[in-house]
């Protein structure tokens, strides 16, 4: 498995030990997988724009996530690419204070939810939410972090 970081808004530093936060999130829905992500912590400028121009929604949102498709064709023994998810930082952070959560729980889950929708899930209908809620709420338990779905 091969995670890469890449931290382009200064303002996540206040996140303590988000690289190992994150790696853990990545090794926990990944599990053995042969695969890699690219997980990119930015702003919501970046973001604004990124969701404007791929999902014609012009403003940020907290996690965008973008799949490789399974046709590149990869060297021997490189892991296959499974996407790219982007942060945005204002919009998380704001997030985790309006529903009086703890900043790095919530990028964690927003971490798990980006992989999820990289390995194909989504919640779209009702039965997939649910379906997907269930897979985020038990890789957080692996990960000690309280179910986001479950507060007043």
């Amino acid at each position: 498995m091969n995670i890469s970081i890449e931290v382009d808004d200064e303002a996540w530093t206040v996140v303590p030990d988000l690289e190992a936060m994150v790696r853990r999130a990545a090794r926990e829905v990944l599990k053995d997988e042969d695969r890699a992500v690219t997980l990119v912590f930015t702003d919501d400028k970046t973001v604004a724009e990124l969701n404007s121009r791929f999902r014609g929604k012009p403003a940020p949102t907290n996690v965008l996530s973008f799949p490789y498709t399974d046709d590149l064709v990869m060297p021997p023994g490189e892991a296959r690419p499974l996407g790219d998810i982007i942060l945005a930082f204002g919009t998380v952070a704001r997030e985790a204070v309006e529903q009086s959560k703890p900043l790095a729980a919530h990028a964690g889950h927003l971490v798990i939810h980006g992989l999820l929708h990289l390995l194909g899930h989504d919640h779209e209908t009702d039965e997939d939410a649910g379906r997907m809620e269930t897979l985020e709420i038990a890789h957080l338990k692996n990960l000690d972090i309280e179910n986001p779905y479950d507060r007043p």
